[in-house]
Formats: structure tokens, sequence, C-alpha cells
């Protein structure tokens, strides 16, 4: 089976039909789907029981007591997330002080464990947004951070965490407890040290169910785009009619080990870059990857390749697309396509921006994450860097480390001209990218988390994608240009955070966002993430000014913007939802995309696999459909069905030709008319690959 795309068997679901997105219910887990909550199944427990006691504080304070004793003070409180109790923690002395509960004896090493807690804060004194932590402590200096999540002030928010305790741990004392993030020097103490109020605490063993594994993406959702592989950093590029998104790919590094469980992502290894394309903003092409760096790179000098962006120009009358990457956090390259799928070449023969591209360096900030914008003259302009935060617990350098730049790129996209030019942007930390709308330049960025100084009240949020409006696409980017916020941290929407990383894109006439969430990643691990990360989108609304209008995070996505058209050649990996099935590129040109594009084929098809197109328009009938299939077992057959999988078959293609030979088969369609979600269903032997696939092709109805 695939890694990611998994199998569940007890889900109701409701058809999406003309870009309508609707919930559905996971029935055998109870769990319902409600507006805007992450739908997760309860992790399957050892015991079926809360380790913690008293946990919802619905008996007060029985079992809880003060985290370093004498520097808080636990009370009861009614304003409670749940039922009629929660505590609230008043007279912090330090950031560690909250309600803590002994565990010794119910915790054991070598196992994993699950644990949630819902916090809130409401002091007007204290930052917009604030960080808190569930801990445990093993007696000693020993601590570790089992979840975290970053709240708005006056909103519950859920700490959320799936965590291992170390074989070689010592349990013999074990205590857990609810905490700010931690700071020695927790000043102004309005920042670190206000009150809050704690609900809904849970500890409990965690192993992976055996006969129900969540749907990575449930049909109806429009997010995450994919759900068979991870992508991050994506950066949006519109040319001939779709939208094509490059992405840093997380799942080369995403190896689960016994227990399923992956380890954290570092980034590190990560040399490829993956690539999805889309006509209609709901069924996703996967398009592969693209060799880098590393040595079978392209770019055999780099050795990472995170957080692209791309850019097409007409070069000496020829049209040439222009791929910009992050080398780690040190440098940036730059690659050369003949067409947004390639074949890419490196031209430069070295890295683009390095700390000797005058004005790009002071030092400490990083020199990657690059956004390049083309003007309407030809003029063309790399934004890139992050970092700066030197940890000292300065003011200024916490909320304006001035580590980002623009610098003019040459005529030929892969030199710089100049000197790259300071962006002074509020809690600046990563993720540069501009756009232009109506003559005024946007320039959005991901803000840094408040790491060691003092956060200012009057600017962005930590952890959250800002933005700064300027007349010119040098700026000047000064923090006066500061207009708002688009997007804040994903974890208030979908319960995991981690980093933030977004591109504008204009499509058919109204404007999106992408951003990435771990949303793939906690649902393959029972609720929360290691680091991996997804693509999604959203539709971005804008004010009279022009300011733009605050984006907020749902598993809905966006409506589609025209129906799927079947009366062609569609590659099999176009994918509006599916489950159980993965993708490998084989030799040849893509029926689909021409001799430029890599040709990948849908496999690891096993008995009761899936895919789906949505919104597929069969117009006045169709009368058969077709499959490129390459059989590896006898006895497979593909099923047509319907607006839902479990649907009534309307087709079915027995895959009987030759084993390990490409061929194509067929089945009759009964006149299927109108506008449908279509779900291929995989049927055969139990245990083994039943075939891998390569495209269909629908053909129409003939009127006699």
């Amino acid at each position: 089976m695939a890694v990611i795309g998994v199998k569940e068997d007890h889900l109701v679901q409701r058809r999406s039909q003309r870009g309508i997105r609707r919930r559905v219910a996971l029935v055998a887990t109870g769990i319902v789907l409600a507006a805007g909550l992450v739908a997760t199944p309860a992790p399957v427990q050892a015991d079926g029981v809360n380790l913690i006691v008293n946990g919802g504080f619905e008996d007060g304070l029985a079992n809880w007591f003060s985290n370093t004793a004498g520097s808080a003070t636990l009370s009861p409180t009614p304003d409670a997330y749940a039922g009629v109790g929660a505590a609230l923690v008043t007279g912090r002395t330090n950031t560690s002080s909250g309600p803590m509960q002994d565990v010794s004896g119910k915790v054991r090493a070598g196992k994993i464990y699950s644990v949630t807690a819902r916090v809130k804060y409401e002091d007007p004194n204290s930052p917009a947004t604030k960080a808190f932590v569930v801990t445990m402590h093993y007696g000693g200096s020993s601590y570790t951070n089992l979840g975290s999540v970053t709240v708005p002030r006056g909103q519950w928010g859920l700490i959320k965490g799936t965590f291992a305790v170390p074989a070689a741990q010592n349990v013999t004392t074990a205590r857990i407890f609810v905490e700010t993030q931690w700071t020695a020097t927790p000043t102004p103490p309005e920042a670190h040290l206000m009150d809050f109020k704690v609900d809904d605490v849970t500890l409990e063993e965690y192993t992976r169910s055996r006969t129900f594994e969540v749907l990575g993406k449930v049909p109806g959702e429009g997010n995450p785009l994919i759900s068979h592989k991870f992508g991050a950093d994506a950066n949006a590029f519109v040319h001939g009619g779709r939208v094509y998104l490059y992405m840093t790919n997380d799942t080369q590094v995403y190896y689960p080990g016994p227990d399923g469980i992956s380890p954290t992502n570092t980034y590190g290894g990560i040399n490829t870059i993956t690539v999805i394309s889309s006509g209609d903003l709901v069924n996703w092409v996967d398009h592969g990857e693209i060799r880098v760096a590393g040595p079978d790179g392209i770019a055999r000098y780099a050795s990472q390749s995170w957080a692209p962006a791309v850019a097409r120009k007409v070069i000496d009358g020829k049209e040439r697309f222009f791929l910009y990457f992050a080398n780690s956090g040190g440098a940036t390259g730059v690659l050369v396509g003949d067409s947004p799928l390639g074949p890419w070449h490196d031209e430069r023969g070295s890295l683009l921006i390095t700390s000797a591209t005058p004005g790009a360096s002071n030092g400490r900030n990083w020199l990657f994450d690059p956004g390049v914008l083309i003007d309407n003259d030809g003029q063309g302009y790399l934004y890139f860097g992050g970092g700066g935060d030197d940890r000292s617990g300065s003011y200024e350098n916490t909320n304006h480390p001035k580590s980002t730049r623009v610098i003019r790129l040459g005529d030929d996209m892969i030199s710089t001209v100049g000197s790259a030019e300071v962006i002074d942007a509020p809690l600046m930390f990563e993720a540069s990218h501009v756009f232009k709308r109506q003559g005024k330049y946007y320039y959005s960025y991901s803000t840094n988390f408040g790491f060691s100084g003092p956060v200012d009240p009057n600017g962005p949020p930590t952890g959250a994608i800002a933005y700064l409006m300027a007349d010119n696409p040098m700026g000047p980017w000064t923090p006066d240009k500061y207009a708002g916020v688009i997007f804040r941290n994903p974890g208030n929407f979908f319960g995991v955070g981690g980093n933030n990383h977004q591109s504008v894109f204009k499509f058919e006439g109204g404007y999106y966002l992408t951003y990435h969430a771990q949303t793939l990643n906690a649902r393959a691990t029972g609720g929360t993430g290691q680091g991996f990360r997804s693509p999604h989108i959203a539709k971005l609304a804008f004010n009279e000014d022009g300011t733009i209008q605050e984006v907020i995070g749902t598993y809905d996505g966006v409506d589609n913007v025209r129906n799927l058209n079947p009366y062609r050649v569609i590659e099999a990996e176009t994918i509006a939802w599916q489950q159980g099935i993965a993708t490998k590129k084989i030799d040849g040109a893509s029926a689909e995309f021409g001799a430029q594009a890599p040709n990948l084929v849908v496999h690891d098809v096993d008995n009761g696999d899936w895919t789906s197109l949505a919104s597929v328009d069969f117009r006045k009938g169709a009368a058969g459909v077709t499959a490129k299939v390459l059989p590896l077992v006898a006895g497979g057959r593909i099923q047509l069905r319907l607006d839902d999988r479990t649907a009534p078959v309307v087709a079915t293609i027995p895959v009987d030709a030759p084993l390990g030979e490409w061929t194509e088969v067929t089945a009759p369609l009964d006149c299927v008319t109108g506008v449908h979600d279509v779900y291929f269903t995989y049927a055969g032997p139990d245990g083994v690959d039943l075939f891998e696939i390569d495209s269909w092709t629908l053909t129409k109805r003939t009127r006699t």
C-alpha cells in the first residue's frame, strides 16, 4: 500500500457536484465534521481510558496542583470550554507555572501517547497571540514538550500532540503540566505571565488502528489539494489556462518506522521539487518531482531545494521559464526550463544569491525563500532572505530584524544587477512573496514566533502571513507600509501549527492564496504532525482601498472554476480524492501534456483502492470509457461509479490484457449524462498489486 493514501470502510459520503463542498460523518468513530473543525478519528486506546483524572475539572481542582509550588495560584472557574468547570491560573512568577498532575505509574517507557488540552487567556495588556505548551517532567532537568498551539487572545485554543516516551526514559516520577512557552527572562510580565484557563486535558495511550485508517482527504473537501503525498511552500504560477504549484518535497524525508509514525521532518536532504497543476482548482494532476540538487540533480553544486518560485519571460523571441530555489538557508539558485514542466537545465553553473552578492547578507540572515516578480516593463525582481533573530532578546531585533532583501534581476533572469536593498517588515521571519494588483505591489511574508524578545502588540501576530503595500517593486519596504494580516498560523484552524508559507495568484478573474498545513500528516498519525506539510488554497478578497480581507483556513478549499471535460485523454494521476494509491514516473512522454512533460502513472493499486474526478461534465451522453493499463495479475477490474464510491457500478472494465504489457481496455457506458463526480474503484485478488494506470479516455454518444 502507499504510505499516505490510506483506507477506511465506514465513511458515509455525500457527493460534491458543480463545485459544492459538503461535510461528511465518520460513523465508525462517531466524529462529525463540523464547520472548520478537524475531523480525525479517535486513536485506538490500549485500555480505553483517559490517564488524566478529572481532566475536565468537573470535580474542581481534585488531583491537580500548581507546578513550581508557590509561584502560581490555581482556582476553579465556571468559564469552561465544555462542562461546568475549568482551572484558572493566576499570580504566576515564571512561565512554567501551570496546572500539573502526577502520572507516575501510568506512562511507560517505549509507548506512544496522545495529549490534548484547551487553553484561553484574556488579559487586554497581553499580546494578541500566545504560544501554550503541554510538557512532561520526568524529574530533575528532564522536560519534554508534548504539544503546543498559538492561541489568539480571548479564544479557546487546542493543544494536540502525539509523542513517544523514550525506551530508556526513567518514568518513576512523571508529571504533566500546561505552561506558556518557556523563557528564562519573562519580561515584560504581561507578555509572558498572563493569567490563563485550562480545560479538557487528556492523556491516552495511542496505537494505530488495524481495522480502520483515516482517509487523507474526504470526498467533498478541497483541502489539502493532494492526499497521496506531501508538498510545502507552494508557489503558484499560471500559464496556458492552468495553475502550476511548485513545492518543497516533504515526502522525500517521510519514513514511517515500525509503529507507522515517521521521525520529525528536519527538512534536511530535500533536494527535489514537487509539481502539481489544475485547470479547475479541484482536480489536480501530479507531475512528479524535479531533481534539482544533490549528486543526481541538475544543479549538482547545490545540496537542497526548498521553497521554489517560478516566473516566465520571453528572451530573444523564446519563451523561457525560471525556477528559483533555496539551497537550505545559505543561498538561492535558479534553473531554466522550456515549459512549466521542463525539461529543466542549469545555465548559470553556480548559485545566484550568496553571501558575496552585494547587499545580500548582514552576517546572520538567511539567503533563502525566493520570491520573484516580473513587472509590466519586463524588469525582474528577486525577494529573498529571512531569520536574523539572534536570540538576543532585544525589542528591535525581534520586531525589525531587517533580514530580507530585494534585488533587481538581469535581463537574462539568472543574474543580478546592483546591490540588494533591505526590507524592514515588522516581525519578519521568512517566506517572501510579491504580487501586483491595480498598480499596487503587495509584499507578503511569514512573521516570526517571538523567539526571545518582546513582540510589538501593535504589529502582526506571530507565525502569521502579514503584508506590506507600496507603489514600487523596490518599495522602499519600510514599517509604515505594513497593511495587515492575510492568514494566521494554521494551528488556529487545524489544531496543528508549524511554519507558514504562501503565494498569491490570479486565475480566471479571481485571486487565490496558497498556504500549507499539516492536515494530511495529522490525519495519518492520529491527530498530530511531525512537520510534514500539505498544500491548501483559499479565495482572496480585497477591500475598496486595496487592503486584503483576512483568510480563514478550512478543509473546504475553493469552488471549481469550470467543470471537467472528459472527452480527451486524461492522465490517471489527475485526482480530486483518492485512497490507497501512489504515483511514479515511467519512460515516455505524457499523453496529455506532451513530450516536454514527464509521464506519471498510478501504481500500488490494491483491491479496494480508488481514485476520483470531480464535476465531470458528460453533457448529452457518454458511450464508453477506456483505460490504458499495465496488468500485474489476472482477475483485476476497474469499476466506474457516479457521485459516491459506494454507488452502483455503471461500467466495469475487465483488466484482462496480457500481464506486463501496456494495453487499452474498454467498457461501454449506458448513456451517462450531466455533471457527476466520477469514482474509479479497483477490485481483484487480495494482497497483491493489481495493475498500473496511465490514462483515461471517454467517448461521446453518437446520435442516430
